[in-house]
C-alpha cells in the first residue's frame, strides 16, 4: 500500500466507517483495535507510519471546516490519549489553537456529531 493508491483509498474508507461507528457508540479505542477492525482486508500496522497518514486523511475527509477531528477517538493503550501526531495535526492543520481546546472536548464533539446519525 502506498499513500494515495487504490489500496490506500480503500483502507481510508474502511477507517472512516469504523470510526464513525465508534463515534455513534460513544467509543474510544486503541490504534491496535483500529488496525484489527480494518484487517484482514487492509494491513495497517498500529505503530506504522501508514496509520498516521491514514488518520490524518480521515480528518481531512471528514473534518472539513469546524467539524471535530474523527481521529480523536483513537488512543494509545498506555496513555489513553491520542498520539503526538494527532495534537500536531490539530494545531497545524485544523487550527485548534484556542487555549481552552482539549482533546477531551474534541472527542466529545465527535460523539455529539455522530450520536444521532444513522448512516455510515
Amino acid at each position: 500500500m502506498k499513500h494515495g493508491d487504490a489500496d490506500y483509498m480503500a483502507a481510508l474508507e474502511a477507517m472512516v466507517g469504523v470510526l464513525k461507528g465508534w463515534a455513534r457508540e460513544g467509543r474510544t479505542d486503541t490504534y491496535k483495535e483500529l488496525s484489527k477492525a480494518v484487517a484482514p482486508e487492509h494491513q495497517v500496522h498500529y505503530h506504522g507510519r501508514m496509520m498516521s497518514l491514514l488518520l490524518a486523511d480521515v480528518c481531512r475527509r471528514d473534518s472539513t471546516g469546524p467539524e471535530p477531528m474523527l481521529s480523536a477517538l483513537v488512543v494509545n493503550r498506555s496513555s489513553e490519549k491520542p498520539s503526538d501526531q494527532f495534537f500536531e495535526l490539530a494545531v497545524t492543520e485544523f487550527r485548534r489553537r484556542d487555549p481552552d481546546w482539549t482533546w477531551e472536548r474534541e472527542r466529545e464533539a465527535v460523539f455529539d456529531r455522530y450520536r444521532d446519525a444513522v448512516s455510515p
